[in-house]
Parts: structure tokens; C-alpha cells; sequence
């Protein structure tokens, strides 16, 4: 599925996901506050809401009651794990039956990377 076709809270998770692998989230750290993400994203903030409540119940992130959301120990390595195999169960079959049709050679790509 398309990115544009993903509903917007999964969305908004994927980018909050994407910040915390590229350590812009790290553990420990204090997520913004709903309002402040979707002030940020343009999003309205029950949908943030509901993107955080997911990273809630997956417990990637550990709420302080009064104080906000804060990227739970061993978020990083989980969310990698599960991107990871996100990516080779869904993604790469396509991508490589792509560079099968187009017939591209391996060493083109890396020539290119």
C-alpha cells in the first residue's frame, strides 16, 4: 500500500517510528506532547492521539502520568526488528521481482547506491 493510501495515524506512527530509529527519539526521551505533534504535522490531535496509543499498547512508549510520553528501553531495538522484518516480508518481494522484469543487474545498483 501506498504511503498517501495508509490511514494518517498510521502514518503519523510511521514517521515517530522513523524518528526513533534515526535516534532523533532516543530512549528515555520525552515524545512531544499531542497537541505539539499535530501542530508540527498538520495533523489533527485525536489523530496523533491514536498513533500513540498504538506505540502505547505495543509498549514502545511508557506514559508519566502529568508529565507526557517517554520512548520506552528497548523501543530501538524492537521497532529494528520489526521494520526489518517488515521490509523482507513485504517490501522486497516486490522490489525484487521489479529488478527481475527489468532485468538490472545486481552490481548496477550498487554502482549506483
Amino acid at each position: 500500500m501506498a504511503a498517501a493510501e495508509r490511514p494518517v495515524y498510521l502514518q503519523l506512527r510511521d514517521r515517530i517510528a522513523e524518528a526513533i530509529l534515526e535516534g532523533r527519539y532516543r530512549e528515555g526521551d520525552m515524545l512531544p506532547s499531542v497537541r505539539a505533534f499535530a501542530a508540527e504535522q498538520g495533523a489533527n490531535p485525536l489523530t496523533v492521539a491514536k498513533a500513540y496509543q498504538l506505540f502505547q499498547e505495543e509498549g514502545l512508549v511508557v506514559v508519566r502520568r502529568g508529565v507526557g510520553m517517554f520512548v520506552a528501553d528497548g523501543a530501538t531495538r524492537r521497532l529494528l526488528e520489526r521494520e526489518r522484518n517488515a521490509f523482507l516480508n513485504e517490501e522486497w518481494p516486490r522490489i525484487r521481482q521489479v529488478i527481475d522484469r527489468l532485468q538490472i543487474d545486481v552490481s548496477e545498483l550498487f554502482a549506483r547506491a
